[in-house]
This record gives C-alpha cells, sequence and structure tokens, in this order.
C-alpha cells in the first residue's frame, strides 16, 4: 500500500478532460479527482451520460488507462442541506447520484461537504453557528443536527450499499469543520462509510495545527487535499473570521465564481487570509512531516492537489504545487 499522488481537476475545467490528464502527467503526478455536482460545475464527468451507460463509463476507464492515470475520487462539495431551494436539494440529488457513479466505476472516495441547514424549520438561509456560548444558539444546533442526522443516516447507507466511502471536508460554514464536530457527528449518527477529507488549507485558516488533527482523527481520514493557506499580517486586526468584506462586483466580468450562480465578496485589500499554492504558505519540510504523520495513520490514501491561488496560473500553481508535494513525498519516504 501506498499514497496516490494527483490532483482535482476543477482548476481546469476550461481544458477537456484528456487535456487535463496531460497536464497532470506533466507534472509527474498519477491521480486525478474528477468534480460531479455541487456548487461548481462538472465538465471532466458527464454524470447523466456515465450513469445510463455502460459503454461511456467503459470510455471513461480506457482515457485513464491510455493517459497512465488513477481516477481516485469523485467531488461533489455543496450544501445538500441547505432550505434554499437552488442549493438544498439540487445538491442532495448531486450527491446521491454521485455515489451511485462512484460504485458503478469502482472508484472508493466520495468527497462531499456536511452541510448546513437554517436555523428553525421556517428559515429561509442557511446559518453557521461559529461559537454558541450565547444559549440559544445551542438550540439553533440542535435543530440543525435534527436535520442533518436522519439525511446522513440516508445517505450513508447508500454508501454502504454501493462499497463507497464518503469524506467530509472539514469545512468553515459547514456542521462538520474541526475534528470536534466530527466526532459529535460520529455520535450522532453513527456511520460506517463517512470519515473525513483531511483538506489543510480550512484548518490553518482555523488557526488550527493540521498534524495534531491527524493525529486525533487516526483511520478515520480516507481521503487528502493537498492545499496550503498563508495567515497574513492583516489577522492581527482582523481575526481569521473577519467580516469585513465588499460585495459581490456589479460588471460580470470582474466577477470571481465559486460555484453556479455563486461569486465571492470583494475580499479587503489587507486580508487576514487567503488560499495559497502549496508550498506558499508552508515549506517542503512541513509538508514532509504532514505526508509521515498521515501515513502513520493511514497507509493508502490518494492525495490531491487543490489549487486556487489566484496568484498563479491553473498550471503553474499546479506544477509549482506538484514540486513541493512530491519533495515531501520523497523526503517522507512515501
Amino acid at each position: 500500500m501506498a499514497f496516490t499522488y494527483g490532483a482535482y481537476t476543477a482548476c481546469l475545467q476550461d481544458r477537456s478532460l484528456s487535456e487535463a490528464l496531460d497536464v497532470l502527467a506533466g507534472a509527474s503526478l498519477k491521480g486525478a479527482e474528477l468534480n460531479t455536482g455541487g456548487f461548481i460545475p462538472s465538465p471532466h464527468a458527464h454524470v447523466d451520460a456515465l450513469l445510463a451507460s455502460e459503454k461511456e463509463r467503459g470510455e471513461l476507464r480506457a482515457l485513464f488507462a491510455d493517459k497512465g492515470m488513477e481516477l481516485t475520487g469523485l467531488t461533489v462539495s455543496g450544501n445538500p442541506l441547505s432550505p434554499l431551494p437552488t442549493e438544498g436539494l439540487p445538491h442532495a440529488h448531486d450527491l446521491r447520484r454521485t455515489i451511485e457513479l462512484a460504485g458503478s466505476l469502482g472508484v472508493r472516495d466520495v468527497v462531499a461537504m456536511s452541510g448546513t441547514p437554517g436555523t428553525d424549520p421556517g428559515a429561509r438561509y442557511p446559518a453557521w453557528i461559529v461559537n454558541p456560548w450565547n444559549g440559544i444558539d445551542l438550540e439553533i444546533l440542535e435543530h440543525q443536527w435534527s436535520v442533518a442526522v436522519p439525511f446522513w443516516k440516508e445517505i450513508d447507507a447508500l454508501a454502504r450499499e454501493r462499497d463507497v466511502q464518503l469524506a467530509f471536508e472539514m469545512h468553515p460554514r459547514n456542521l462538520v469543520f474541526s475534528p470536534l464536530t466530527f466526532e459529535q457527528f460520529l455520535d450522532r449518527v453513527e456511520p460506517t462509510n463517512i470519515g473525513v477529507n483531511l483538506d489543510p488549507s480550512h484548518l490553518f485558516w482555523q488557526q488550527m495545527e493540521p498534524i495534531d488533527c491527524i493525529e486525533r482523527l487516526g483511520a478515520h481520514i480516507t481521503h487528502v487535499h493537498a492545499k496550503d493557506t498563508a495567515v497574513l499580517p492583516g489577522a492581527a486586526v482582523r481575526g481569521v473570521l473577519d467580516t469585513a468584506f465588499d460585495p459581490v462586483p456589479e460588471d460580470p466580468a470582474q466577477r470571481t465564481p465559486t460555484g453556479i450562480g455563486h461569486y465571492c465578496s470583494t475580499w479587503p485589500e489587507d486580508p487576514a487570509w487567503r488560499f495559497v499554492a502549496l508550498g506558499e504558505g508552508h515549506d517542503v519540510d512541513y509538508w514532509t512531516r504532514f505526508l509521515t504523520a498521515l501515513a502513520a495513520v493511514s497507509p493508502d490514501l490518494s492525495v490531491n492537489i487543490e489549487h486556487e491561488d489566484a496568484a498563479f496560473g491553473k498550471v503553474e500553481g499546479l506544477e509549482r504545487g506538484a514540486r513541493t508535494l512530491l519533495a515531501a513525498a520523497e523526503a517522507a519516504g512515501v
């Protein structure tokens, strides 16, 4: 058993899948993770066609074989618990179809998010409770768990039936965003086929130490995103939970999409943090220790670069990240 190093192809969605795989192979990567719904498009995996046709699935497998690459995961990150009609039901539908597709393709890993319900049965928008020191916030959380638990019990059963392993991104603005909230999920849902996608960038952002999180989560880690975060000087006065952003630009040409119909707010000029290319926030020595810690708890993982650093081009950022990741892998001997 060994790690498979690859990349999530969402940043290359302007290229065909064949072209995207060539980019990854050119960076000496061996695996690829494809998006299949949720917040962002899925140009590299035509889910309807793949579900309907063994011929389509065979052609996808053949393409990966021809390129000497491995399909190491499907990603359907969204908010399946959202009260918004444009999010909750469509994202839950995407999640179920992705699990079915993964089972049909023989792909083990499906990356998802735990989701965020509203504050009460009549809520119009999802609401993330950050720190429930105020007692009423605990009441909101209890309502949110009452929505989440039966949904994820059903999804866990579907994943078990299809022999698929779900992996939650511990992402802010979700019920599960830390090791402790994942442990709450374990206690309430008692899943057999839902673990963690260890994405250190979301942990750095929250001022956690990913290596400590790896040791805490242990074998619950079933998938990994290799992604970096830089905490910047602005954090000294803004903090990492800063809400002082400006609205989405009115000019569509200046907008940064974060999903289908979703756009990034305008960031401050001196932000507290930002996602950066792998190696721009933490050096090879850090990533060597990170991979060593992972190997100690889960010796058979897919580790996929997720490139979201606007300071570098799509290919340039992937290549920089691959150099850092593969140098760390060599140093760690994994």
